[in-house]
């Protein structure tokens, strides 16, 4: 007869086709059941904190949802920064753990269910008679709020007989929030009136709006009005014409795209939480700018929004579409009276710095020459994440993958790639991560060569620094050696896992990338390079954040 594991194993497989993990006791017989499910993946990481990065990188690069597993106690507390970054950014996973027996605690355990529901990811624990359907709950809940979800397999429960296994139901998911009612229907004859009677519009979309599809309704407004458009950094790609877009807003901006924006008289903002970093520390928009949100909360998100309209994005932007045109306004002109490309352009570095290391400005603009077109990048957090950012254009948000930063975290970026690289098959994918975060993440280097292979490379911006706390506080006078790193070589760390390893001291050096690409993915290993950049060039973002907090 099928075990409770059985059923959890086979109920979950009806909605995942990836389970990212690392094997113990408390999930042997889980990992056994899925290992005999036909259409599931099981992909083995060296981290139980990179399972549950992997699979929220999945999510964010497919849009489908992933599962993650790990054993009770020690297995199941390394878990918790990745799914504090989940709950965060609100990304739908399952984590399937093994939890204490029901007899109750052994010494070694602990409580789980307050641990998870301390950083916002509610457990469902299953039993003997409803192991298969609350598995099924769970899965609904998670996709329902967003939400990482915790499903927990006690310890002497898991081998017992459950009976026959049922058919898993379907998720059943709310539907997108219309913009309906007098009170509504009034906001978006408003909003569309002022974005058709604008001299100097700007659209602005974030995640949310590429989540719902909103894409080609906002790229169709913004030809109606004669918008330019710009995107957060989660946001990148959203609109289908580059040609009018000023790229991400925040700090990653180029300084004149950013004067645009502050210039415009209406700004529509569609999907986006609106941030103190897209904000620009609350400076992105002029005082006199009317700005208009669409976003699914309750409120406004932004003391400087003037009007808010609840809705789904794609449904909001299409009714807007719809009013726009029926006022017969003619495309007010501006975007074709500024120099975008010029606006967009960002400092392409010296070469070297004055300390002799690489210029991150010069090695960023060489890699976005040099990288595949295809490519998906994931970025762990620290202060080169703006390099990318700002340098490295993405065809989609699908394929700028973050995470990390919605936690502040570093240290996630290595187990990204598998996620990310299971996800997209067909693409290149590259990892921009810190000295920092990459040493912190190290356990799942080798899982980023095995599982990327040929098709993944890591740029490691190796300043021998925790760069971002040097440039804040080592300018405020406290002691940097806390803040230091000896040098450590990670093109030879490459090696060691089976990839290639390069070191980069002279923009030259980055010819070896040239020649990895022209050879054929599957004749060639996993590509490290290791830029030895200067600390001494601080990214623009990062000089906003001085200013705040000086």
């Amino acid at each position: 007869m099928p075990s409770v594991s059985a059923h959890v194993a086979a109920t979950l497989s009806s909605h995942v086709s990836h389970v990212f993990g690392v094997m113990g006791n408390g999930n042997a017989y889980f990992l056994d059941a899925l290992e005999r499910q036909s259409g599931v993946a099981y992909c083995a990481m060296r981290h139980e904190g990179g399972a549950v990065v992997a699979a929220d990188a999945y999510y964010r690069a497919s849009g489908r949802l992933a599962a993650a597993t790990a054993t009770y106690g020690a297995g199941f507390t390394n878990t918790l920064t990745a799914l504090a970054e989940a709950v965060q950014a609100h990304i739908p996973l399952i984590l399937v753990v093994g939890d204490e027996p029901t007899s109750g605690p052994r010494p070694w355990d602990v409580d789980q269910i307050s641990l998870a529901a301390a950083v916002g990811a509610r457990t469902y624990t299953v039993g003997r008679a409803d192991a298969a359907a609350t598995t099924a709950i769970a899965v609904e809940h998670a996709l329902t709020y967003r939400v990482p979800t915790v499903i927990a397999i006690p310890y002497d429960v898991a081998t017992r007989e459950a009976g026959p296994v049922p058919q898993a139901p379907e998720p059943v998911l709310p539907s997108p929030l219309a913009p309906a009612g007098p009170f509504a229907e009034a906001a978006v004859d408003a909003a569309a009136a002022a974005l058709a009677a604008a001299q100097r519009p700007v659209l602005v979309a974030g995640r949310g709006a590429w989540l719902s599809g909103a894409g080609a309704a906002l790229g169709a407004l913004a030809d109606a009005t004669g918008a330019l458009t710009a995107s957060t950094a989660l946001g990148r790609g959203v609109f289908p014409d580059a040609r009018y877009d000023l790229g991400v807003t925040g700090g990653f901006g180029a300084e004149g795209a950013m004067e645009l924006i502050r210039s415009a008289d209406v700004a529509l903002v569609v999907g986006a939480s609106l941030n103190q970093f897209t904000m620009r520390f609350g400076s992105l928009f002029a005082p006199g700018t009317t700005v208009i949100q669409v976003d699914v909360a309750p409120a406004a998100s932004h003391p400087h929004v003037g009007a808010y309209l609840r809705g789904d994005a794609r449904l909001v932007s299409e009714a807007l579409l719809e009013r726009v045109r029926a006022i017969g306004a003619a495309p007010s002109g501006w975007r074709e009276s500024v120099g975008v490309d010029a606006a967009r352009a960002h400092h392409t570095g010296d070469g070297l710095a004055p300390d002799g290391r690489l210029d991150p400005r010069t090695a960023a603009a060489r890699l976005a020459e040099l990288l595949p077109s295809d490519r998906v990048v994931v970025s762990d957090g620290g202060h080169f994440i703006g390099w990318a950012n700002m340098y490295w254009p993405v065809a989609s948000p699908d394929r700028m993958i973050m995470v990390g930063t919605a936690y502040q975290s570093i240290g996630l970026g290595w187990p990204s790639v598998a996620g990310a690289a299971l996800a997209h098959p067909e693409s290149t994918i590259v990892l921009t991560t810190g000295d920092g975060g990459g040493l912190m993440a190290l356990s799942d280097l080798e899982s980023a060569v095995r599982v990327a292979g040929g098709r993944g490379l890591a740029v490691v911006w190796n300043d021998a620094a925790y760069g971002a706390e040097v440039n804040l506080y080592g300018l405020k006078g406290l002691a940097q050696e806390p803040m230091r790193i000896p040098e450590v070589d990670f093109a030879a760390l490459g090696r060691a896992a089976g990839a290639e390893g390069v070191v980069v001291r002279t923009p030259e050096d980055l010819d070896a990338l040239r020649e990895w690409t022209a050879r054929p993915a599957a004749e060639r290993p996993f590509l490290v390079l290791d830029l030895r950049i200067s600390g001494a060039v601080v990214a623009p973002y990062q000089e906003e954040i001085i200013r705040v907090n000086s």
